[in-house]
């Protein structure tokens, strides 16, 4: 487990270092414009990759030596960094060079989630898996809470570049942790040597294999719902929580309570482990998600805010045990094209969330309202029964039930 602890840890670090980075950008850009606009279209051009090229990329993953993706994908996105820091320090900074870099770090960023998470098949068996994805979940949220404070602290004193050469240092440490690490090839298989040949047929691949063991699939569109589900209304927490507490205070504790709730159930989660079979945790924890959107949106008190949001994120990551499903169920030598193919749904089902939930909220359920922040509660409500009802449909079924006892898996020999 060693070779997995060191990348982990330090790909923790570079995406704190991330979102330091982006916190402090954020800051500069808001404060030069004072506009909202050029941050939202930061976070486009950073996705965009993704969401139209990552089951290609899946491709490519699955050909090359997944090390030298990590540290490929890694310096890439060093490079567009240290590119943005000479626009900054140089004075001749525009937005689009933000732009421009975002969609750079974005193409990295494509190949390095799914190469990671194959690579964890490679590293970890299966008994330790789940606790070591639930500590790869664990990392966005502490993120979430490290990077913002940390940039407050920082940003005074050392300022934009400061804070962007940190990021560039937490870079380093990635390239160098994944450059001293040995991560097998994977082994190959039936289903992979069928689905081998150009680059059509092996991006087909991904997809066939899914198509060939529907409940499998099924378990995929169920998380690509979710991610429609669940990314717009989450979206929403700021205007929501100001528009019925009307503080500030109260709105920061409660969004506080966010990322606190998912580093304190990853963190469960990677003690515990879950049960055998998974599922057996995923679908109640998911039922859980449903019941606190219910309670989030129809409690002003704001204790109930808090403990709401808290058990509803904690609650999410069990997402970890579905990448540990998927890690054991898809031919090793494939999984860069079934995750690259995952991930990409699920950036297409949470893009599709955002541009929907906006328009839906201020023109359809805010000014039909009684109250002011009671059409985002409807959408919150209605987004937790749709939950519920979608979890207890998809667990009563006997062939998602027994997809792991069904299906067979697929144990690496790691080092």
């Amino acid at each position: 487990m060693r070779a997995f602890y060191t990348l982990v840890i330090t790909q923790m670090l570079s995406m704190i270092g991330s979102r330091m980075s982006s916190t402090a950008i954020g800051l500069r850009v808001f404060a030069e414009t004072g506009s909202a606009a050029p941050l939202l279209l930061v976070a486009f051009f950073n996705e965009l990759p993704a969401m139209l090229g990552s089951s290609f990329a899946g491709v490519l993953i699955d050909r090359w030596d997944r090390r030298r993706v990590l540290i490929v994908a890694d310096s890439g996105q060093a490079a567009g960094t240290l590119l943005l820091l000479f626009s900054f320090t140089s004075g001749s900074f525009q937005l689009w060079h933000l732009y421009a870099v975002a969609l750079l770090n974005g193409v990295f960023a494509m190949f390095q989630g799914p190469a990671k998470d194959a690579a964890i098949t490679q590293l970890v068996p299966d008994a330790h898996r789940d606790r070591a994805n639930a500590l790869q979940a664990m990392s966005f949220p502490l993120a979430g809470v490290a990077a913002p404070a940390l940039t407050g602290l920082f940003y005074a004193v050392i300022g934009l570049a400061g804070i962007v050469l940190i990021d560039l240092l937490t870079f380093l440490a990635a390239v160098l942790a994944v450059v001293a690490i040995h991560i097998p090839a994977p082994t190959r298989t039936a289903e992979g040597q069928r689905s081998s040949g150009g680059l059509r047929r092996e991006w087909l691949g991904g997809l066939r294999y899914l198509r060939l063991h529907p409940a499998l699939l099924g378990l995929v569109l169920y998380f690509t719902v979710m991610n429609f589900l669940l990314n717009g209304p989450l979206e929403l927490s700021i205007p929501y929580l100001m528009t019925i507490t009307t503080s500030e205070t109260t709105t920061g504790l409660v969004l506080a309570m966010n990322s606190l709730g998912g580093v304190v159930g990853a963190g469960l989660l990677a003690v515990w482990g879950g049960t055998r079979p998974r599922i057996h945790t995923i679908m109640p924890a998911m039922l859980l998600v449903g019941a606190m959107f219910l309670l989030y949106g129809t409690t002003r008190a704001p204790l109930l805010l808090a403990v709401s949001i808290f058990v509803l994120i904690a609650a999410l990551q069990v997402w970890a045990l579905y990448t540990s499903i998927l890690q054991a169920k898809t031919p090793p030598d494939m999984q860069g094209r079934v995750f690259a193919l995952v991930a990409q749904l699920g950036y297409l089902g949470a893009t599709t969330s955002f541009l929907l939930t906006g328009p839906l909220v201020d023109r359809v359920l805010e000014p039909a309202a009684a109250r002011p922040g009671d059409g985002i509660g409807a959408l919150l409500v209605g987004t937790g029964v749709v939950i519920l009802l979608l979890t207890a449909l998809v667990y009563a079924l006997p062939a998602v039930r027994h997809l792991e006892r069904d299906l067979p898996g697929y144990e690496e020999a790691v080092t």
